[in-house]
């Protein structure tokens, strides 16, 4: 237990002076408040922590209370300037170097820096690495380094940037700078490589847990995913602000344009559009309500948007590391949200594809493979999804946690060991090279055309599958490959026996299979009239509802920010549901810090006392 001295009692003071009167928060959450105290005290530190956790304020607070200028190394140009817009209006003293200034631009923060007069300067790692960055930061007082999104230093990771490999040079050359490499998920081989890699061996660990209340998974088979998609969109969430991820570019923009057709307001983006499109298309979805933006994993990392209500996949991204890391970007606000997925085996088919494909070497795309067979684990499992989730990250939960699909809606099992052997062998006396439709047709006694030039009416198998539908011999397979009893081509799709398969053909292994679920007709968590997933409102605090965040759409446009670096819905929320009529009380409010009070306090409360 920490002595308790003058200083630190100093200290603890400061920060939580700090705590509300800049940022509006009452209290620190989770571990925030070590993490603090031990890099203020020049401690080194690696911190694992979920997105909407509060990772910034581990950072933001320290280059506050210490001499010298906080450096955070962010691999984010696009979303630099919204973020120290964000500290701006927080009254802080705030600046960015990346190539998007002009050399006097650039010259005027350099010299800020050298005098002392910034307290957190936001550096690309590219630029950070120049020999002209370094001299000036020789000529800077540093008050700390901050690594943000350290998992770029995974080469072999989705969200690999090559420079986050030299960062150690920052131990190098500044050994007395207590330096912190942040994460919103890394399992464990990548929080080595992080360590390893960043020459953080003496630094302290802080985990915290990974758990996401807030959000749903939901897991779906794939059938037909784009109206499958629209359903959900129409009964879950028709005026909400969502991401849809998709594999490849030409899904992406194919599945923007489909929505825009059906009147939804959707947006792609991936890394091959035009940068200014690109750019455009972020922006409307940082700045405006309801947008939607179709993807590819290129978009996401570091997007602070709090009210993202749903995050969606069409199609399986490549382990359980990325999943947890694109689906934490929905609900960062702590209110609910959804992440919801449709998956197939012709997904499964184009990752290990990929992974085949890739420049890794053989023990990376072991790795690899591992990963995806975790994911397909997840995606059948018939228990909590959540504790599966976080088992994987070496965490756990106590209980099922009742908001999953497997929580709301129990998955049923049968015994599919009989069903297994009929599967494995029609795969087996086709010549183990054809996928699961032509398997099916087989199985069920469908003279195809194709059943009948290949003569397969001739096989002891045909027909002899009649006692189920083909989408449950659909999903019979898929579970098949999830259990790693068949293995997919990864160029043509056919399905063939993996070693593990011999057993149950020998009758030495039962196997216990999911009953797919039904489509669901009824929602299980109600919605209010709009679709978003607050309580409802009355029709009194709804208006009020309304007229703040128009009141915040107005003064965002007039700033040049997002609407959310005026006051997150959180914010807004407690304000219709306290309704403050003083500064004083309105002060009190979650998320209102002195800075804002002034800035804009006088302007909310005569909104709400007109709503009063």
């Amino acid at each position: 237990m920490e002595t308790l001295t003058p200083a630190n009692i100093e200290t603890s003071e400061r920060m939580h002076q700090i705590l509300r009167a800049v940022f509006g928060y009452d209290r620190f959450k989770g571990e925030q408040d070590e993490i603090i105290r031990h890099v203020i005290d020049g401690g080194d530190a690696f911190v694992l922590m979920p997105t909407g956790g509060g990772k910034s304020l581990c950072y933001q607070i320290p280059s506050l209370i210490r001499d010298g200028v906080g450096i955070v190394v962010s691999p984010l140009i696009a979303l630099m300037q919204d973020q120290v817009s964000a500290l701006k209006l927080l009254g802080l003293k705030a600046a960015f170097l990346n190539s998007s200034l002009s050399s006097d631009e650039a010259r005027v923060i350099e010299r800020q820096m050298v005098k002392g007069d910034l307290d957190l300067v936001y550096i690309a790692p590219e630029r950070l690495l120049m020999d002209r960055t370094l001299n000036l930061l020789r000529n800077t007082k540093i008050a700390l380094f901050a690594i943000d999104e350290a998992h770029c230093v995974s080469q072999w990771g989705h969200d690999f940037r090559a420079e986050y490999l030299q960062l150690s040079i920052l131990h190098q050359q500044f050994p007395d700078v207590p330096r912190m490499a942040l994460t919103a998920t890394a399992d464990k081989l990548t929080r080595k490589e992080i360590v390893e890699r960043l020459d953080l061996s003496r630094a302290r660990t802080f985990v915290a847990g990974f758990d996401r209340p807030n959000i749903r998974y939901q897991i779906v088979p794939k059938q037909n995913p784009k109206q499958q998609l629209l359903k959900f969109l129409q009964t879950e969430h028709p005026n909400d602000a969502g991401i849809v991820y998709c594999l490849t570019r030409k899904k992406t923009e194919e599945t923007a344009d489909w929505l825009r057709e059906r009147g939804w307001d959707a947006l792609p983006y991936h890394a091959g559009l035009d940068s200014g499109i690109r750019q455009r298309n972020q922006d409307r979805f940082l700045r405006e309500d309801r947008i939607i933006i179709v993807a590819t994993i290129a978009f996401g990392m570091g997007i602070d948007k709090p009210d993202v209500r749903f995050v969606a996949h069409l199609n399986l991204p490549k382990s359980i590391e990325a999943y947890y890391q694109e689906t934490g970007r929905a609900g960062r606000d702590g209110l609910p949200a959804d992440a919801w997925m449709t998956y197939g085996l012709s997904d499964v088919a184009l990752l290990r594809q990929l992974i085949m494909g890739s420049d890794a070497d053989e023990q990376h795309k072991r790795l690899d493979q591992q990963r995806l067979n975790a994911l397909l684990g997840f995606c059948e499992t018939t228990v909590c999804r959540r504790k599966v989730l976080l088992e994987y990250f070496g965490d756990d939960h106590a209980g099922d946690c009742g908001n999953c699909d497997t929580c709301l809606e129990p998955v049923e099992t049968w015994d599919g060991t009989l069903a297994a052997k009929k599967a494995l062998y029609c795969a087996y006396q086709t010549g183990q090279r054809f996928g699961v439709t032509h398997l099916v047709d087989i199985l069920t006694g469908k003279d195809t055309e194709r059943v009948k030039t290949l003569r397969h009416t001739n096989l002891s198998a045909f027909g002899k599958g009649q006692e189920l539908s083909p989408a449950e011999w659909s999903s019979v397979f898929r579970q098949l490959v999830a259990m790693n009893l068949m293995s997919v081509d990864a160029e043509h799709g056919g399905l063939a026996l993996t070693a593990d398969a011999n057993e149950i053909m020998d009758g030495k292994k039962a196997v216990l299979l999911r009953k797919d679920p039904l489509p669901r007709r009824e929602k299980k968590a109600k919605k209010d009239k709009k679709g978003t997933t607050f309580p409802v409102m009355s029709s009194r605090d709804e208006e009020l509802w309304e007229a703040l965040k128009a009141l915040r759409m107005s003064i965002a446009r007039r700033v040049g920010v997002p609407p959310y670096v005026i006051f997150h819905d959180t914010t807004l929320k407690e304000m219709v549901q306290t309704r403050p009529s003083s500064l004083g009380d309105l002060e009190t409010v979650f998320g209102v810090g002195e800075q804002k009070l002034a800035r804009y306090g006088e302007e909310f409360l005569k909104v709400i006392q007109a709503h009063s």
